[in-house]
């Protein structure tokens, strides 16, 4: 134990020494003399009248360390139940402002916007994000673990630890006005939508940023470095004053459906069923939200994104369900992955409610509570699922996550997972895992996960993984090296895993210039990135060589130029498309690779990745053009596809998947989604269609429609069709 204090200490004292903040740029929160109202109106309501300015804008893009060209004035204050910011963003063409989209959580980088993110327990760990644009939508997400991970970045991380999560939805209220001063937006943030330490006065971590779309402008208030995004939480600046009341927090979010579902296939049928169930959101001293839900529904959640599998490797689909997004940052243990998607998740949620092929299990109820206590983050989550013939036994899912956070983006924490199989032959699976991070002066970092998992009738020896990852990450260049190995019969089942029994390496080299006056080239990043998969006996499975440089120029204009170098050990044949046969074998090939993206906040845009060359012995065509239309703010539209043409010793096929994504938006609340796709892979047809009039929070109106039809040559082999109406309401037990 004395050894043990001793390292805490040293570690504390280390972090200490290396660790900066932003000691430079701070500002002062006043109590409101009256309440403003929340209209938008900045400059003619007398509520803010006397409030202390924030007005120094530093640019990121394009001239990293320049004043921003337009003027932005931000204003804090606070009064018993709310936290309220004011952002006048005034701008000398008032005409030149760009609306882009108009739904709740729609990107406000291609859009004339303003964000500010909050880091209220100060800890540089976790904090929040609101923000909107000139027409007013509402935009919150929640950050974990420091915010560390770059825009660039993101393409090499995806899955765990991300460290941002849009999909969080709180209650809250913005509202924005344009005029020929430019456009404002006030915000109002109920204290019991945020966590804190406690009452009393505080000081919490602060950033603003402003988006000049026309101009491709991103400016903050406390500077970021071109190599981060604002969510990084140590490059905040720090908001004195606070003065917050009690936590509290009791809100009840009942919903009733109606259904009625329609199949036709050898056998026609139809049937209509009607339900109700409730979600409830408890805060629970200080720091803790307990989550309490009763027959979950999540049937106005968008449809997955079909994908084409042109591999041997398990297909990752991302959780977009709000009730497991929320605080997900906790849960996050395992590996990121690289260009072959997330390797490990010690907890995946989508295990919980979905069966094989996308089926629905019904969820009986549970509850997770998450957020600090006694110095530690705390997740537990218990939920069960019901029986469903010919699909899934009766279940229980549970667990637990600790998790230790020092300064200066350190921490170390533990989860443990239970799987109970409650059928007749069922059988309980266990995961254990650790993880950790420790964060080197401002810019580096090491992060290390462990984990072993416990099945009846697999070898405990070989039921583990682990990896060990040194980074860092300069204004110019970024680095990275892991190693990682997964033993044969490591299995956890409430997560995911995409391949068994190997030892990987990763490397990348990733570099940033820009140039001065170059042909209007704002900035070129050469880099190199090597994956590299290996059986636990030494057989090469997979390598992948990736050497680009992508230039970026002030027009927004993109283009990516490079070259992959790949290696495919095929341990048994498998097919690949239908009568198309890759044989065991090793396969060395090239392929050329092209990326071009035009300026995002134009009204049509394009982007496409483009590949040609070697493939599995034999070519390949890759082609995925991407077609972003949009009239007015209330009309967007992508339109994309994924075409490949492969020509192989054993065959040639070729790959179709279309896709169509269209929403009209009424308002930032009232808006109707549409997604039409089609998968030449599976030979089917789908559409899901979406009317949403929300309250707050996730809450409110949806309408949901889904067609399937699955082509067995032609006419339709089956079709599956349903009408879903839900509609759910956020009572505030407390006020």
């Amino acid at each position: 134990m004395e050894n043990l204090t001793k390292w805490y200490v040293a570690l504390f004292l280390l972090n200490s020494v290396c660790f900066s903040q932003n000691p430079d740029y701070f500002t002062n929160a006043v109590k409101a003399q009256s309440d403003p109202v929340i209209d938008g109106d900045v400059l003619n309501d007398p509520a803010w009248e006397k409030i202390p300015t924030t007005e120094t804008f530093t640019q990121k893009a394009p001239d990293e360390g320049e004043p921003g060209t337009e003027r932005t004035v931000v204003k804090v204050m606070y009064s018993d139940e709310f936290f309220y910011l004011s952002a006048v963003c005034y701008d000398t063409d008032s005409d030149g402002i760009i609306i882009s989209d108009t739904r709740r959580d729609a990107p406000l980088n291609n859009t004339d916007s303003f964000m500010f993110l909050l880091d209220t327990f100060k800890d540089y760990q976790n904090g929040y994000v609101f923000g909107t644009n000139a027409a007013g939508i509402e935009y919150d997400a929640q950050i974990t673990g420091g915010g560390e991970q770059s825009s660039m970045m993101a393409r090499f991380s995806i899955g765990t630890g991300g460290g941002f999560n849009v999909n969080w939805d709180a209650a809250w209220q913005v509202s924005a006005q344009i005029g020929d001063f430019g456009w404002s937006a006030e915000f109002a943030i109920p204290f019991k939508t945020l966590r804190y330490k406690g009452d009393g006065e505080q000081a919490w971590g602060i950033n603003f940023q402003r988006v000049v779309a026309r101009k491709q402008e991103e400016t903050h208030w406390a500077p970021i470095s071109r190599q981060f995004t604002m969510n990084r939480l140590i490059s905040a600046g720090t908001l004195n004053g606070m003065v917050t009341p009690p936590p509290r927090n009791l809100k009840l979010m009942p919903y009733v459906l109606g259904q009625q579902n329609r199949i036709e296939a050898e056998e026609f049928s139809t049937s209509s069923t009607g339900d109700f169930g409730m979600d409830a959101k408890v805060g629970v001293g200080s720091g803790l939200t307990l989550d309490l839900t009763y027959n979950t529904d999540f049937a106005q959640v968008e449809a997955d994104e079909q994908q084409i599998n042109l591999d041997r490797f398990s297909l990752f689909f991302p959780e977009k369900r709000a009730f497991f997004l929320e605080n997900a940052g906790l849960f996050s243990v395992g590996e990121g992955g690289s260009f072959w998607g997330p390797d490990i998740e010690m907890f995946f949620s989508r295990r919980i409610g979905i069966g094989e092929g996308g089926a629905r299990v019904p969820i009986l109820g549970g509850g997770r509570i998450t957020g600090s206590f006694a110095g530690m983050k705390v997740g537990a989550l218990s939920m069960r699922t019901d029986a469903v013939e010919d699909v899934t036994e009766e279940n229980h899912y549970s667990v637990m996550r600790l998790k230790k956070e020092l300064p200066n983006r350190t921490y170390f924490g533990g989860m443990v997972t239970d799987l109970n199989h409650l059928g007749q032959d069922g059988y309980t699976n266990r995961g254990y895992a650790l993880d950790g991070q420790l964060g080197i002066g401002e810019l580096s970092q090491i992060v290390a996960f462990a984990g072993i998992t416990d099945t009846p009738g697999l070898e405990k020896d070989k039921a583990y993984a682990y990896r060990l990852q040194v980074s860092r990450n300069t204004k110019q260049v970024s680095s990275v090296l892991s190693y990682s190995e997964v033993g044969s019969d490591f299995n956890p089942e409430m997560g995911f895993i995409k391949r068994e029994n190997y030892r990987k390496w990763n490397g990348r080299i990733f570099t940033r210039f820009r140039p001065d006056n170059m042909f209007g080239l704002l900035e070129f990043r050469p880099h190199v990135n090597y994956d590299g998969y290996w059986k636990l006996d030494g057989f090469h499975e997979s390598g992948r060589w990736h050497i680009d440089t992508h230039w970026e120029f002030r027009s927004g204009f993109e283009i990516h130029t490079g070259m992959n170098l790949v290696k495919e050990g095929v341990i048994q044949d498998f097919e690949i498309a239908s009568g198309v046969i890759v044989p065991a074998s090793t396969y060395d090939d090239k392929e050329a690779q092209i990326m071009i993206m035009t300026n995002r906040t134009k009204a049509i845009s394009f982007m496409s990745m483009n590949r040609i060359g070697g493939f599995f012995g034999g070519n390949r065509i890759n082609l995925t053009p991407t077609l972003n239309i949009r009239f007015g703010d209330k009309f967007t539209s992508e339109l994309s596809s994924q075409y490949n043409e492969v020509s192989l010793e054993g065959g040639d096929f070729i790959t179709n998947l279309i896709r169509a994504r269209l929403t009209y938006s009424f308002s930032p609340r009232i808006y109707i989604q549409s997604l039409l796709q089609y998968n030449s892979q599976s030979d089917e047809w789908s559409m899901n269609w979406r009317f949403i009039w929300q309250q707050s929070a996730a809450t409110g109106l949806y309408l949901v429609y889904n067609e399937t039809q699955d082509y067995d040559g032609i006419p339709i082999h089956d079709q599956t069709r349903s009408i879903v109406v839900k509609f759910s309401y956020l009572f505030d037990a407390l006020n």
